[in-house]
């Protein structure tokens, strides 16, 4: 509801709502929930076609009542048919519809009777085709056909739609883990950090040497922050929000960076003595294309940042040192937001693939490419620059 009717963001909504759950109701409750925002196009369709009525057309409490009870039928194995109506129908109850009861309970019935065969039967033939099956909005599915082609896209569609890796950084001998769960205690300890794969290659790939100067453009939460902070002398980090300003220097502290300084600005107004840097990370905001798995409403809201990018990479030559390095990374997959906003700078590619010849870029080896379909973490693209 708070996803939907609020504009609330999933990750966010779910922290505040599931807190007082134990850790198995709070897994299912968040296979379900995530689902639901995931598959909400599928979902939708399927709903109108197999109970005669809009989705638009129906109170609120109703049609995600229907909705979670929908994504449970097709997607979820291990419940009854039976206990997804009932559960659909008392969600519908207790959210004070009463008068919808009967006409929920009539629509989920006949959703239980051919969802499966519903969504297993669409085509996925085209871009359009494809982007209902998979439930993701046309443009995304048009870019990847465009860019990857119908076997790539479709491969990516599905990956995304996957519950993503659960991985970690070792805080100090930053050690990458894939593990089952995420222990509290380590977490509170600063002994580890939530950081997918893909995310840890970036940091990595600024190349960070003993006594460097770095300036961190768009820091926040800190994960690469911390990478970077483990081999430099100081790191700059510069975070435009107040709130997540205050969480980074929070975590900076938790894991113990004490050569982290937080500088609180929109990146394109620093101070002018914040210059003279040997390296300067870009984690620019982008439209989160690679990152789709793990954050379910970021595909209905997500949309490219060329511009922002470009101006964050102009800022970024300003502010190194001559002959120093630039490391551009966003967790997207689209050459208008990777290639593009790279060649647009005209500066010189300082090649990764040799180092990290299994993400190489498939097209242009030089730039780094983590694909959540090959490589099993969230998607990102990598690029070195000198300045």
């Amino acid at each position: 509801m708070r996803v939907f009717e609020e504009d609330a963001y999933a990750d966010r909504a779910f922290a505040s709502e599931a807190k007082d759950l134990d850790s198995r109701d709070r897994a299912f409750a968040q296979r379900l929930a995530y689902g639901a925002i995931q598959r909400v196009r599928t979902l939708d369709h399927a709903i109108e076609q197999l109970g005669g009525r809009q989705v638009s057309a129906m109170d609120a409490p109703v049609r995600n009542a229907i909705r979670l009870s929908a994504y449970e039928l097709a997607f979820m194995d291990g419940v009854p048919a039976r206990a997804s109506v009932n559960e659909g129908v008392e969600l519908v109850r207790s959210g004070g519809a009463n008068r919808a009861v009967g006409f929920a309970n009539a629509v989920l019935r006949r959703v239980s009777e051919g969802i499966r065969d519903l969504v297993d039967a669409l085509p996925e033939s085209t871009p359009d085709e494809a982007a209902l099956k998979h439930s993701y909005p046309d443009w995304v599915a048009e870019t990847w056909w465009r860019e990857w082609g119908a076997e790539e896209a479709l491969a990516l569609m599905r990956a995304q739609n996957e519950a993503p890796e659960t991985a970690v950084r070792a805080v100090g001998t930053g050690e990458a883990r894939v593990v089952d769960r995420i222990d509290p205690k380590e977490l509170e300890q600063g002994l580890v950090w939530p950081q997918s794969r893909g995310s840890q290659l970036a940091g990595d790939a600024v190349g960070v040497q003993p006594g460097d100067r770095v300036l961190d453009l768009c820091a926040a939460p800190g994960g690469k922050t911390m990478q970077l902070a483990e081999r430099a002398a100081e790191v700059v980090a510069v975070e435009v929000h107040p709130g997540r300003a205050r969480e980074l220097e929070a975590n900076m502290r938790r894991l113990g960076a004490t050569n982290v300084t937080v500088v609180t600005a929109d990146a394109s107004e620093l101070p002018p003595e914040l210059t003279g840097f040997d390296r300067v990370l870009v984690d620019a905001p982008c439209s989160g294309l690679g990152v789709l798995a793990g954050r379910p409403d970021l595909r209905w809201r997500a949309r490219p940042l060329p511009e922002l990018q470009r101006e964050l990479l102009r800022v970024a030559t300003e502010r190194v040192k001559p002959g120093g390095s630039i490391t551009y990374s966003v967790c997207t997959i689209s050459k208008a937001e990777n290639e593009d906003v790279v060649d647009a700078t005209g500066l010189e590619v300082e090649p990764l693939n040799e180092q990290w010849p299994e993400f190489a870029h498939p097209r242009r080896p030089e730039f780094l490419l983590t694909l959540p379909h090959k490589h099993h973490t969230s998607g990102f693209f990598i690029a070195r620059l000198r300045s």
